[in-house]
């Protein structure tokens, strides 16, 4: 590593010397090579293109790297941390007033920013791309955070994101990094050729996902019983700040009363997506504050854990299945990143099974209720806003709105609004999503085979879960399944 990528390593960062992994991908982007990453949680990932943005700045006298990140708690958590260390950053997203927005944007085309955190859906405002083209240095690096999200073939499809490509070209093809702890072959192979790559020009840099420290195990369970005791005893066994992670909403409530009644020395505390966001905020931030000597046990749906940033975690429990591999693998990748031992127990109970087939269903809309959906919406509120409730009752019945398939109706709109059909009329972080109609539905837009090659791929992920459970050996069937 030159000097003065040290001394920046120093001064802006206060560390001396990367680890050997974090080294081998500075030296290629600094190079000018581009880079896949697939690391574990918590394995410096980050610094692998913060540090290159700032050399590259220093060398060229100007320039600002474009981080694009799917979640927005993700890259706050990210640029407050840069500026706590002094490095002028900042992000661009929805949470913003226009007039916040157009003053970040500013700064952003003088050239005063060293990096950009932006969500990719940013690409498509004209007001944005006329700000980080008229940068003074260009763009001279891309990172593209949780790059799985650009994938058809991966567990968390970002639509956006497919047009990274392209967007790459509006910015001159700069240097480009793509970053992620989770990637099957396919999904590695789906990343680079959507960003306009073959394996030669952005080869693998990747970390075995199995950590020494953390021991994974597997415990068929029966009933409510077997789970709280088994929950009680992992606690009991592993002091220090734990997570438990449950699938549905109404079990995580259920749950947090029988658990605060077994776990007397514990404080137990919930998170779930329907919280208010001051709600949320409060509970994240006295989980991350949270001492070892406070027994914290946080009972969390999977809306709780991309991005947070507490490395001694001792233990995490999932009371129920989760939907894939690559969500156990993230899940348990937040415990023991301190490197001291920590416990992860996955309590497997079949009737759980039918909880994800649920979700499978419900987020594969058939193309008839897509269209349906559509229809209501161009046919009823296209001048005014309107949620997900008023539409359950116009596409499906008053008696049968808030069953299974008013849940299907709610997946249905989150697709159109993938599409552009309809938008977000409301903030992200607000519980309830509003939306408003954008356009018509077009024909083209709804291929029945798509829909079902999807419904397949998540049933087989599904699959692949229940062969986890069954597995003698966890650690080297995670290993096998990313082929890493």
């Amino acid at each position: 590593m030159a000097g003065h990528t040290e001394q920046i390593l120093t001064s802006r960062f206060g560390l001396e010397a990367l680890r050997p992994l974090q080294a081998e991908i500075v030296e290629r982007v600094l190079g000018g090579g581009h880079a896949l990453v697939v690391m574990p949680t918590g394995s410096g990932k980050s610094l692998c293109f913060q540090l290159p943005a700032l050399v590259e700045r220093a060398k060229r006298g100007g320039g600002t790297t474009l981080v694009l990140s799917p979640l927005i708690a993700l890259m706050e958590d990210q640029v407050s941390a840069l500026r706590a260390r002094g490095i002028n950053a900042t992000y661009i997203n929805s949470t913003l007033s226009k007039n916040e927005r157009e003053k970040r944007q500013a700064m952003l085309a003088s050239g005063e920013l060293e990096l950009i955190y932006a969500t990719p859906e940013r690409m498509d405002k004209p007001e944005f791309v006329q700000a980080i083209t008229a940068c003074p240095g260009g763009v001279p690096l891309l990172a593209v955070d949780e790059c799985h999200c650009v994938s058809k073939w991966g567990h968390d499809l970002r639509p956006a994101y497919r047009r990274v490509g392209a967007f790459r070209a509006v910015l001159g093809n700069p240097t480009t990094i793509a970053l992620t702890a989770t990637a099957t072959r396919a999904v590695r192979e789906d990343v680079r050729a959507v960003l306009g790559f073959d394996e030669s020009e952005m080869p693998l840099f990747s970390a075995p996902v199995e950590r020494p420290n953390l021991e994974l195990n597997c415990t068929p369970v029966w009933d409510d019983d077997e789970k709280v005791r088994a929950i009680g005893e992992l606690a009991g066994g592993m002091p220090g700040t734990g997570i438990v992670y449950f699938a549905l909403i109404k079990d995580l409530e259920r749950y947090v009363d029988r658990l605060r009644r077994e776990l007397t020395d514990r404080r137990v505390s919930m998170y779930h997506g329907r919280l208010d966001p001051q709600r949320k905020k409060k509970v994240y931030d006295d989980f991350v504050r949270a001492e070892p000597g406070e027994g914290l046990v946080l009972c969390a749906t999977n809306a709780f854990g991309m991005g947070v940033d507490k490395p001694d975690i001792r233990f995490i429990a999932h009371a129920q299945v989760p939907a894939s591999v690559e969500a156990y693998h993230q899940e348990v990748g937040r415990a023991g990143r301190d490197g001291d031992t920590a416990r992860c127990e996955l309590l497997y109970s079949q009737d759980d099974l039918a909880i994800q087939q649920d979700f499978t269903r419900w987020q594969n809309p058939t193309p008839d209720l897509l269209v349906q959906v559509a229809t209501a919406v161009e046919r009823n509120h296209a001048r005014k806003e309107f949620d997900a409730d008023e539409l359950r009752v116009e596409v499906i019945g008053k008696g049968h709105a808030f069953g299974q398939g008013g849940q299907t109706v709610e997946y249905a709109l989150i697709t159109l609004a993938e599409l552009g059909v309809v938008a977000r009329a409301n903030f992200q972080d607000q519980p309830l999503m509003t939306y408003r109609f954008v356009r018509p539905l077009e024909d083209v837009e709804v291929d029945a085979e798509e829909m079902e090659l999807k419904r397949q791929r998540d049933l087989h992920r599904l699959l692949d879960v229940v062969k986890l459970t069954q597995s003698e050996d966890i650690k080297a069937y995670v290993n096998a399944y990313f082929e890493l």
